[in-house]
């Protein structure tokens, strides 16, 4: 293939990932007081709808298990946009209470994990969360124990970034 057919190839493609990705809307981008059909129209299904306590309703827009955010869209009773919050981070980890927290609350709040495993070591599952931790990239480990309740919240850096030092 001649170096011309290939820079052509190479610069249609880029072309046709510019505009493919014109149409995606961004979550971070969305205004408060857009209606809620306008924003499902733009970012698609989301992963969760759940109800809120003042007659709202939060969507829930998960990029796991490749992405590294999860975003709640809250909508007031009118289902115009209040806000949005990535939530996929230490402090949201943080806040999670041991022996209070459980499998539903977990879920409503981060979406479904990127991984679910067991280890011998722990009764339970452990759903494991990708996050960016101050630029880093991480993973929360929830240990939730068969009745449903976490008990503990561990993080690990992600293996695939870590490289060995040259010898």
């Amino acid at each position: 293939m001649s170096i011309t057919l290939t820079r052509t190839l190479m610069l249609a493609s880029l072309l046709a990932l510019v505009v493919g990705l014109a149409g995606c809307m961004v979550p971070e981008w969305q205004k408060p007081g857009m209606p809620r059909a306008e924003v499902e129209k733009g970012m698609g299904k989301p992963t969760e709808v759940l109800p809120l306590p003042d007659g709202g309703t939060r969507l829930v827009y998960s990029r796991q298990p490749a992405g590294q955010q999860v975003y709640h869209m809250d909508f007031d009773a009118r289902q115009q946009l209040v806000r949005v919050d990535q939530v996929l981070d230490t402090a949201h980890f943080f806040a999670l209470r041991n022996g209070v927290d459980t499998r539903d609350s977990v879920r409503k709040t981060f979406g479904p994990p990127a991984q679910v495993e067991r280890v011998y070591s722990f009764q339970g599952d452990i759903w494991t969360y990708r996050f960016l931790d101050n630029g880093f990239p991480r993973r929360a480990h929830v240990h939730i124990d068969p009745a449903g309740v976490v008990r503990k919240t561990m993080f690990t850096d992600e293996a695939m970034y870590i490289r060995e030092p040259h010898r």
